[in-house]
């Protein structure tokens, strides 16, 4: 009995299809399976009205937890507070201005956060810049460091106080696999001299390691922990510079492409959770995960020399009128 001339194609259509489904799975990596509640723990998420940081917020709103959206456009906040309220039944949530690429809506956010909040257990820092064209912030750092890391080492300091007396509590940085490429270039830490968007964004990842590694050694005995993530390749706004971001014409070629390999906003957040919610994590710090599980990180983020330099350099950054020490 002759095969219908059409079999083979639908074979191979279905190989096809197969593989493809099975290459999305895996290239989704790890989902976190932990059901715990966090009900009566507050938690600040940054860049929470978009990506990552808003499936972060709905996940931990479904686990109960009284969430602070802080972001820069609340307009978008509030669409975003209406939506989590609607699928998580959670009233809890509650959206406040910040701007990173401020340093005084920084302090704005974080004195209203610590006049009317009694305790915080968990701070994520999500928001981010990448690869943007050159830019600088309303205190003249170069944005992707301004935003990234300075903002950011602001914000943690000045509600170290409302963590430690909330303790056992938690930081998590989102950084990203780009850190291992990059380099802090002290020489030319903002990038005046010369400026490479590739560049200034693995800096600014690199930065958050550092970062975390000297904050560890300061919070011992505190209760609070650091622990940092690469969320993976995911399809969010934070792409929006990339160069084929720009054309219709490669959107729709590179669809394909985008819709195999990178992961889902869903899908992104998923270490993210864990390190917010996993009880076996309570007492772990300094570490550094990706797909939910723990990774070594590149060998300069382990440099404590450096981690020293840039938090001196950062205090006296974000704690003066950085015009005059750039």
């Amino acid at each position: 009995m002759r095969m219908p001339k059409y079999a083979v194609p639908l074979s191979v259509l279905g190989t096809v299809a197969g593989c493809t489904v099975l290459l999305k799975d895996y290239m989704g990596g790890s989902r976190y399976r932990g059901n715990e509640r966090i009900a009566g723990k507050t938690v600040v998420i940054t860049g929470a009205n978009t990506g990552i940081g808003k499936e972060t917020a709905k996940e931990l709103a479904r686990r109960g937890g009284r969430i602070i959206l802080a972001c820069r456009d609340m307009d978008k906040c509030e669409l975003v507070k209406k939506e989590i309220i609607s699928e998580t039944s959670n009233k809890s949530i509650e959206c406040r201005k910040l701007d990173l690429a401020s340093l005084d809506s920084v302090r704005a956010f974080c004195e209203t956060i610590n006049a009317t909040e009694s305790h915080l257990d968990i701070l994520i820092n999500n928001a981010g810049v990448m690869m943007c064209p050159k830019m600088l912030t309303e205190d003249g750092l170069e944005m992707q460091l301004g935003v990234n890391h300075f903002g950011h080492f602001l914000l943690t300091n000045l509600l170290l106080d409302k963590l430690k007396a909330s303790a056992p509590s938690r930081i998590i940085i989102v950084s990203s696999l780009a850190h291992t490429r990059g380099t802090i270039n002290f020489d030319d830490l903002n990038s005046a001299k010369a400026y490479s968007k590739r560049g200034a964004y693995e800096q600014s990842k690199l930065a958050n390691l550092l970062h975390q590694r000297e904050l560890v050694k300061r919070l011992e005995g505190t209760g609070v922990t650091v622990n940092s993530l690469h969320p993976g390749v995911v399809d969010t706004e934070l792409g929006r510079h990339l160069p084929f971001t720009k054309s219709l014409f490669s959107s729709i070629v590179l669809w394909p492409i985008k819709f195999i390999l990178m992961k889902t906003p869903v899908q992104g957040a998923q270490t993210t959770i864990r390190l917010a919610v996993d009880p076996t994590l309570e007492s772990v710090t300094g570490k550094y995960f990706s797909d939910c599980q723990e990774k070594e990180p590149a060998e300069q983020a382990l440099d404590d020399n450096a981690a020293k330099r840039l938090w001196a350099i950062s205090e006296a950054w974000t704690g003066s009128n950085v015009q005059q020490v750039l």
